[in-house]
């Protein structure tokens, strides 16, 4: 039989059953509530629903026998010839009067390569099928458009509302590199259709942490952005949890837990729950689920932040319970990302070097991407995030956008002269797309250096 919602232990077997209205459009967090339908069923297990789920015969997470042939595509779409000479050459080289400084860690990490990598492989095994996928793969347009001309098609969405109803069985559908809530995995195994999972590893290495935290009866505090898929897809697989965005609001929840005695931010439960209304779990109540706490973040957020707020809970429930007690109230385990902190530790690294502008490349919807460019900003260094080489141009002219997302536009963004740029780009960013932004960049200053001839 299909995985049912109703079930701890369930069978491996399928047989077809009728898909409730109910399950077949799932709400879309860009704009609702975090909260996974499976919250209303005490009964549900998700561990041992993805467990189940992870070994029946409609789900491939390793990819179908191409790596090598999709690795191959893959290279000739996305390498570099300008990456591959910085390489060589300590990643710094000079192109006429332009010298680029490359971050020693940068651009496609190995959860994006083998995400990406494996829906290539998926396309090539069912060359006729139709494919879906339900959110994008990665946050790069250059990779998203790459696989919507492969056929590839996202899960409309109307109203807020993912109309999972125009999957049908036999159908094919990509779990992205994010992952997926459980409640949309619910409906795809009801479904019956080819479930291809490219779910990052360290992405699951959070949903584990969260299920341990509930097994503990602890509250997941999760550090991220609460409309952001991996964030849906950690607290779908959380007990209880509350999503912070940043050090501000957990000074807020630390705040309201020691009575307004660390800095008086905070205020009554009303105004508790409505500050976080789309951002804890179902019949979240802060005076009785902030009082064993464990952390756990999105793996994209800013390093030092994460450890901050885990610095910060951990002394509250000390200074609210006792050094003693502590073991008691409060637990954490490191759920940061190798390659999210290589790319951070890498831009410190390089915002200590002069330079006369910083160019940060990367999606803009990636969350990881506008960390690196409020590392810049931070430095006080101009910094300029585009998510294409179409932001530069016409002439000596910018579009990029500020880590907070502001859009903002430019003129004469490149001073005149020799000039030192920093350049990095985010997790989800192919080393050719750096390469059209680097390329834009010699190309106005070639013009300027002709006009001054």
């Amino acid at each position: 039989m299909a995985i049912c919602a109703h079930l701890c232990r369930l069978p491996v077997t399928r047989t077809e059953i009728p898909l409730p209205e109910r399950v077949s459009r799932i709400r879309c967090r860009k704009v609702f509530s975090v909260r996974c339908s499976a919250d209303s069923d005490s009964d549900f297990d998700a561990k041992v629903f993805r467990k189940n789920l992870t070994r029946s015969k409609n789900y491939n997470r390793k990819g179908f026998g191409y790596k090598e042939e999709t690795l191959q595509l893959m290279n000739r779409e996305y390498t570099s010839d300008i990456i591959k000479t910085l390489k060589e050459n300590g990643n710094e080289y000079t192109w006429g009067n332009v010298r680029v400084m490359l971050a020693e860690s940068y651009g496609f990490c190995w959860g994006v390569e083998r995400a990406v990598q494996i829906a290539y492989e998926a396309r090539k095994q069912f060359p006729n099928e139709t494919i879906w996928i339900t959110n994008e793969i990665i946050h790069n347009p250059t990779v998203n458009k790459r696989l919507e001309e492969m056929e590839v098609q996202n899960v409309p969405v109307e109203e807020g509302t993912k109309q999972f109803d125009v999957v049908n069985k036999g159908d094919v559908v990509i779990l992205p590199a994010f992952g997926a809530a459980v409640d949309e995995m619910l409906t795809l195994s009801e479904k019956n259709v080819q479930i291809v999972d490219t779910t990052c590893p360290w992405v699951s290495k959070v949903w584990n942490t969260v299920e341990k935290h509930k097994k503990g009866d602890y509250t997941s505090i999760i550090h991220g952005k609460y409309a952001h898929e991996e964030t849906v897809a950690t607290a779908s697989f959380a007990g209880k949890y509350i999503i912070v965005k940043n050090m501000a609001e957990a000074e807020y929840v630390c705040d309201y837990i020691l009575g307004g005695e660390f800095n008086g931010s905070s205020s009554t439960r009303d105004a508790f729950l409505e500050k976080f209304k789309f951002a804890v779990s179902k019949g979240f109540d802060p005076d009785n689920d902030l009082i064993k706490l464990g952390i756990a973040n999105q793996t994209t957020m800013l390093k030092g932040e994460t450890e901050e707020i885990g610095k910060l809970v951990e002394r509250t429930m000390m200074r609210k319970y006792g050094v003693e007690n502590i073991n008691e109230h409060f637990i954490s385990f490191n759920t940061i990302c190798d390659a999210t902190q290589e790319r951070q530790d890498a831009m410190y690294k390089l915002v200590e070097k002069d330079m006369d502008l910083m160019l940060v490349v990367g999606g803009w919807n990636s969350s990881n991407t506008s960390h690196l460019q409020e590392i810049a900003e931070e430095r006080g260094i101009p910094s300029y995030w585009v998510d294409s080489e179409q932001r530069i141009g016409p002439g000596n002219r910018i579009a990029y956008k500020l880590n907070h997302g502001e859009l903002v536009e430019k003129e004469n963004w490149l001073p005149e002269g020799p000039i030192t740029i920093g350049i990095t780009s985010g997790a989800s960013t192919p080393d050719k797309v750096v390469e059209e932004v680097l390329i834009k960049v010699f190309d106005i200053k070639r013009e300027e250096a002709l006009q001054l001839a």
